[in-house]
């Protein structure tokens, strides 16, 4: 029998309401909620202590990331499940994809998270957990990197994202497809899964900054998380990637001072340089910014904590030419 790990950090699919039973269960307390017979593994359960999930630091993604890796590289297990919250989960999804390496080919690594709580009526944390156990310990899925498994459906890190806050159908990869779903105990891939990143070279940066760009901005902003501390900043646009002009000066400043600054868009976009691009993103391009390669902005931040470990600017900027 296939063995999985499960590395359980509390959160929703763990928080019972109940006053006979409040609190979070423990990952082997989430095991016992699985109906018999319904976990196609061996899954050995390990808590991992964490923020709430609208608040999980860059050091606790890190933790769970190299966890993971070392589960299926060091430790033999075939697969690897990560309870998580659902705020936060495609950052923590796409980060450990992208230093998954040469895990991604030997075993799975899958991510669930539940909208409603242990105790509530028609839960989906049992049902979540035991197809992402599923999932995790289906050859099926060793290539296809880091996955989020909800609602019985496979989401490639790289595309999905959480689209409701409201219901059980939370996740969609759109405009990217659906990589699969969990049926009958076993995984039905339906689509060709994202390439795989570049290699990791170096221990990634966690002091990275995200800000969401607006007409008439100061560019002050920019240079305030600088002196923060921030070793990188990623830059939210409009449309295709499109930012104030009045930020262009301090775009090339900042890369000047070896500050790499990656524009990424509120809007879906295409995964094309930015230098390709017209108007303000071609223009931030001659600037020195580096294009996010289609990605989200909260994925966009997690590329560069990662890229930033490879180098300076130009470093990063190669780096994400290959993402």
């Amino acid at each position: 029998m296939k063995r999985v790990l499960l590395l359980a950090t509390g959160d929703t699919i763990a928080y019972s309401a109940r006053p006979s039973r409040s609190g979070i269960a423990s990952g082997a307390r989430l095991l016992e909620t699985v109906p018999a017979g319904a976990l196609t593994a061996e899954v050995v359960a390990e808590d991992v202590l964490a923020e709430p999930g609208w608040d999980t630091s860059p050091q606790t993604m890190l933790l769970l990331a190299r966890k993971a890796r070392e589960a299926v590289l060091e430790r033999g297990f075939d697969g690897v499940v990560i309870t998580h919250g659902a705020d936060t989960l495609e950052e923590t999804a796409f980060l450990t994809d992208l230093l998954a390496g040469r895990a991604a080919h030997r075993g799975a690594i899958v991510l669930t998270c539940a909208m409603r709580l242990l105790d509530d009526l028609s839960s989906d944390g049992p049902r979540n957990l035991a197809s992402s156990v599923c999932a995790a310990a289906d050859p099926a899925l060793h290539d296809a990197g880091v996955v989020v498994c909800v609602n019985d459906e496979l989401h490639a890190a790289r595309w999905v994202t959480m689209v409701d806050a409201t219901g059980v159908s939370a996740f969609s990869s759109a405009p990217g497809p659906l990589l699969g779903r969990v049926a009958g105990g076993r995984v039905e891939m339906s689509a060709v899964p994202p390439r795989r990143p570049p290699t990791v070279a170096g221990e990634p940066e966690t002091d990275v900054a995200l800000i969401k760009t607006y007409p008439g901005m100061d560019s002050t902003l920019l240079t305030a998380v600088v002196d923060a501390g921030a070793r990188g900043i990623v830059l939210e646009g409009t449309g295709a990637a499109n930012v104030p002009a009045g930020l262009f000066v301090t775009i090339d400043e900042l890369t000047g001072w070896g500050i790499p600054v990656v524009v990424a868009s509120r809007c879906r976009t295409r995964e094309v340089p930015l230098e390709e691009l017209s108007l303000g993103a071609g223009l931030a391009a001659k600037m020195g910014a580096i294009g996010a390669r289609g990605l989200t902005p909260v994925k966009a931040r997690a590329a560069l904590m990662v890229a930033l470990g490879t180098g300076g600017v130009e470093a990063v900027r190669d780096w994400f030419a290959r993402l």
